[in-house]
């Protein structure tokens, strides 16, 4: 599958590791320049940078949790870049919490600081990338949901619902944005096989996750990557608004 983003500019959150990293590589091999952020891990994020192909290429710090920091963000990156082609709100947190077993104070942080870098930071980040596409005349939002959006996150039930948001979110911009050529698309994966996952896949829960999808495995990131492409390449505009699932027929819905 060949990619061509030559002359295009793209920004990631979440770039310094799993999905975010890869993505940015493929896209930084297909010719484009890429930034990407990070929250604390400067050191995985220099490393992510220095794998890229050549380029002009960037990482930010950011705490999407902040809404002046998100401000902060495109003051930066616009200083740097003179237009922005491609976002992908791809940054996440997954925080367990029980409404059967956790005091109200975790109950109630673990609330906040899902909201606030789940939905709350991607918004912001859609708000001021938004004005940039429609002063150059067009542009592509990308927003990572999940599959717990649709089947339920019992023992996280602030993330199930923060992705559910991103969908509605996404769609109501979709509506907003078209008529200047801004399309925005939304992409919900199941287990992805990520560093943040490796743990439950390689301990006792592995082969129950597994065995969720009749491939009997999870997604590798370079799939999820790859839609991601995708949806960022000149053609696929009409998707906008569409939930596309990634999941391995782990969950089933129409």
């Amino acid at each position: 599958m060949k990619f061509d983003f030559t002359n295009k500019t793209v920004l990631i959150t979440g770039g310094s590791r799993g999905i975010g990293a890869v993505t940015a590589r493929l896209f930084a091999a297909a010719g484009a320049q890429v930034a990407f952020t990070y929250n604390s891990n400067r050191a995985a994020a220099e490393q992510t940078l220095a794998s890229l192909e050549p380029g002009n290429h960037a990482i930010f710090q950011l705490d999407l949790n902040k809404p002046e920091a998100v401000a902060e963000l495109f003051e930066a990156f616009s200083s740097r870049y003179n237009r922005l082609d491609v976002l992908v709100n791809n940054a996440a947190v997954h925080l367990p919490h029980k409404i059967l077993e956790d005091n109200f104070d975790i109950w109630q942080r673990s609330w906040s600081e899902t909201l606030g870098a789940n939905l709350m930071g991607p918004a912001n980040m859609c708000y001021f990338a938004s004005k940039m596409m429609v002063s150059q005349k067009g542009g592509k939002i990308i927003n990572i949901s999940s599959r717990g959006a649709f089947r339920g996150e019992p023992e996280n039930p602030a993330y199930g619902a923060s992705k559910a948001g991103i969908n509605s979110m996404s769609q109501s911009l979709a509506l907003v944005l078209a008529p200047h050529n801004i399309s925005v698309h939304i992409i919900a994966p199941g287990y992805v096989s990520t560093e943040m996952a490796a743990d439950k896949l390689e301990g006792a829960s592995g082969a129950a996750m597994k065995s969720q999808s009749p491939f009997n495995r999870v997604a590798k990131p370079e799939e999820v990557a790859r839609l991601v492409a995708v949806y960022a390449s000149e053609g696929l505009e009409f998707t906008t608004g569409g939930i596309s699932d990634i999941n391995g027929a782990s969950y089933l819905r129409s």
